[in-house]
């Protein structure tokens, strides 16, 4: 697991509600009530937290050239079902997609998405390459080439494998 700092603006919610879930220990901070908690999450709302959780993985694994780690409803299917409105402020005038009401993960997900596109940050959010890892992150090289959460972890890894490999 990474030590990076957050991603920028949104993309750090995204960030935060994909690596709920440690697919190494198999550890779910959604199964806490203080995990659920910093997501504004009930436990009526797991099973559909869970299901946008595995779907944004799924997202970003394609930015970082990664297949499908398994079969999930597409992110952009469940998006489609998230009320957003266009907020102005009244004092510049400028505009944002925002959630139509407070709360709902899947609205402010959208929201972050959007905000993502704009800023031109969204492929920067990836997941690791390894597979027993898929932990979210954003990837600051100057390339925008990252393929592990973590260099001293995952990437070392992966190195230490192809060596031994041969």
């Amino acid at each position: 697991m990474s030590e990076r700092s957050p991603a920028p603006g949104g993309l750090a919610l995204i960030e935060s509600l994909v690596n709920t879930l440690d697919i190494e220990s198999g550890a779910d901070a959604l199964d806490t009530e203080d995990g659920r908690a910093r997501l504004g999450l009930t436990e009526r709302d797991l099973p559909d937290a869970r299901e946008l959780r595995e779907s944004l993985r799924v997202a970003l694994l394609a930015h970082a050239g990664h297949p499908p780690h398994r079969e999930v409803t597409p992110l952009g299917t469940l998006l489609a079902a998230a009320p957003l409105l266009v907020a102005v402020d009244d004092r510049d005038g400028s505009a944002r997609l925002a959630p139509a009401a407070e709360g709902p993960l899947l609205s402010r997900v959208a929201a972050a998405v959007a905000e993502a596109l704009v800023a031109g940050t969204w492929t920067r959010l990836k997941a690791c390459e390894a597979t027993t890892c898929h932990w979210a992150y954003y990837d600051r090289s100057p390339a925008g080439r990252g393929r592990w959460c973590s260099m001293q972890v995952c990437g070392a890894r992966a190195k230490m494998r192809r060596y031994r490999a041969k």
